[in-house]
């Protein structure tokens, strides 16, 4: 292998599940809060009309949301999916009323591989930010 294909190569294993998909999120304005929505291809058609719902509409926002201010996040495992039989799957968690980005991203990404069916670890699908 070339050196510069061998270094590409180490420098794209070492990036981590947050840094790639950071590349892939929309996000959108809602009252006082930065909703980020990660359009991962594993997701259906339905899961992402649900996360897009969440991060257009306050009422269901608010849903997920217990403190305004605070940092929430949601993952997903990309083998058992958001929804199944118009139910949230139980791998699939949210964490809201966190003190950092950081912080949400982690215990979410934890409670969500801790809980996970499938072989692939979990990714973000949403985080809840204060706005700037």
């Amino acid at each position: 292998m070339k050196p510069f294909v061998a270094a590409l190569a180490l420098g794209l294993m070492t990036l981590s599940p947050l840094q790639a998909q950071e590349v892939r999120g929309k996000t959108y304005r809602l009252g006082a809060q930065a909703v980020t929505v990660y359009d991962h291809a594993f997701l259906n058609a339905e899961e992402k009309a649900t996360l897009d719902l969440v991060a257009t509409n306050e009422q269901a926002l608010a849903l997920f949301v217990t403190k305004p201010g605070r940092y929430s996040a949601m993952a997903v495992s990309p083998d058992d999916g958001f929804i199944r039989g118009g139910q949230p799957v139980p791998s699939a968690i949210a964490l809201s009323d966190l003190e950092s980005r950081d912080a949400a991203r982690a215990a979410v990404l934890k409670d969500c591989n801790a809980a996970r069916k499938g072989k692939k670890d979990c990714l973000l699908v949403l985080e809840v930010a204060p706005s700037s």
